[in-house]
């Protein structure tokens, strides 16, 4: 009987593994099609996009607003291929992004991916340390009010609220006007160093941590009335130790689904707060390079971004099975 019943429990394990495998095969492929869709989406925006590009080229290059000559545009629509056929230069734009090469900007005559990567790290700084800060003060406000009653209770669900419809500039502006201004305990303008770095991901993460605080609030409340908990509190458990190592575990599985998305939202969102807090990062540098229209900058950076987004979200969904293992068997 034991023999079977290892048998039986093989072939589920192995049946199990494929499915694995298939589940992990479906959002890879999901992935790699999102970012195609998003690279095909800007190759139509920078070739549909009115004007000639070359004349655009030598403007920039030069620093006028004059008609080039037809030998000028002759020469850069050589340079570049922009008369190819569409399908050709299609061609040349999806291999040259497989291969790293997202072509050359148009005003500093350098690879985008080398002027990408030099300003990418201080926006990624930037976006974790928000996205760290936020979830942090989203689950330390939950775990001392959520399902409980009273006026304080009452009051942190109402803050997060107000804090979640808040724009980050505003914020921004209001910690820099405070802590930075009036009290001088925060540099002015944004650095490289640890300062520099606090209040940006605060107005970056107080509104984000007032979304997901509502999101797993809600969860945390439902949670707490299953049979589970009471069954934790009757062996003894105290109140804190069942909301820290029961509740909240399965309570963050919505927060967790929103962080996928909350990373491309933070990403985006620096581009402002770059500005205000006048910091270096991607989001200057895509403000500078749409000013002056250089394409290939700017849609270098729209893929940049939008790779890492579909990367946080493939990630956030390998995740779910560590953070509630009876996920695996779904």
């Amino acid at each position: 009987m034991s023999v079977v019943t290892a048998g039986v429990a093989s072939t589920a394990d192995r049946a199990g593994g494929r499915r694995r495998v298939r589940w992990v095969a479906s959002r890879l492929l999901g992935a790699i099609t999102v970012f195609w869709a998003t690279a095909t989406f800007t190759f139509c925006v920078q070739a549909l996009m009115p004007g000639n590009r070359a004349e655009m080229i030598i403007n920039l290059a030069s620093g006028t607003f004059s008609q080039p000559s037809a030998a000028q545009i002759a020469a850069v629509n050589a340079k570049y291929g922009f008369n190819d056929p569409l399908i050709v230069q299609y061609s040349h734009y999806i291999s040259g992004l497989v291969s790293g090469d997202f072509g050359e900007s148009y005003q500093a005559h350098r690879p985008v991916i080398d002027i990408i990567a030099e300003q990418i790290w201080p926006t990624i700084q930037l976006t974790l340390s928000a996205l760290v800060l936020a979830w942090v003060m989203a689950i330390v406000l939950t775990l001392a009010t959520a399902g409980r009653q009273g006026r304080v209770s009452s009051f942190v669900g109402a803050l997060q609220v107000a804090i979640a419809v808040s724009p980050p500039y505003w914020i921004g502006t209001i910690l820099l006007v405070i802590f930075a201004v009036k009290l001088g305990l925060f540099p002015v303008e944004g650095n490289n160093g640890l300062p520099g770095l606090v209040l940006p991901s605060l107005a970056l993460a107080i509104p984000l941590s007032g979304f997901i605080g509502r999101i797993i609030r809600e969860e945390f409340a439902r949670v707490l009335e299953q049979p589970f908990v009471m069954s934790s509190r009757m062996r003894g458990m105290g109140d804190f130790g069942v909301r820290l190592r029961h509740v909240l575990r399965h309570a963050v599985l919505p927060g967790v689904t929103l962080s996928g998305w909350a990373l491309g939202a933070l990403f985006s969102g620096a581009a402002v707060i770059e500005t205000v807090f006048a910091r270096p990062g991607i989001g200057g540098l895509l403000v500078s390079a749409t000013s002056v229209r250089d394409i290939p900058l700017v849609t270098g950076i729209i893929v940049v971004s939008a790779g890492m987004y579909i990367v946080a979200n493939l990630i956030v969904d390998l995740a779910y099975p560590i953070i509630d293992p009876r996920l695996k068997a779904a």
